[in-house]
């Protein structure tokens, strides 16, 4: 599950190069935004086939690669 860091990285960075020309209190605007890219970066993994999974007594694995929704 390879997940992009460097988007990750470059989108905090930008962030905070944008915070620091508010003129006012933006928390709600940076928290957002914030939470925004940590939901990228979670999604931009991916689910490997192979994984043994289990719902009640049935058992299983996964067979296709998947991402995360």
């Amino acid at each position: 599950m390879a997940l992009d860091k460097t988007a990750l990285k470059n989108g905090i960075k930008q962030l905070h190069v944008d915070m620091l020309t508010r003129d006012v209190d933006s928390n709600d605007e940076y928290a957002s935004r914030m939470a925004d890219l940590i939901e990228a970066f979670v999604k931009s993994g991916k689910v490997a086939t192979g994984i043994t999974v289990q719902v009640g007594s049935n058992t299983g694995a996964t067979t296709t690669l998947g991402n995360i929704v």
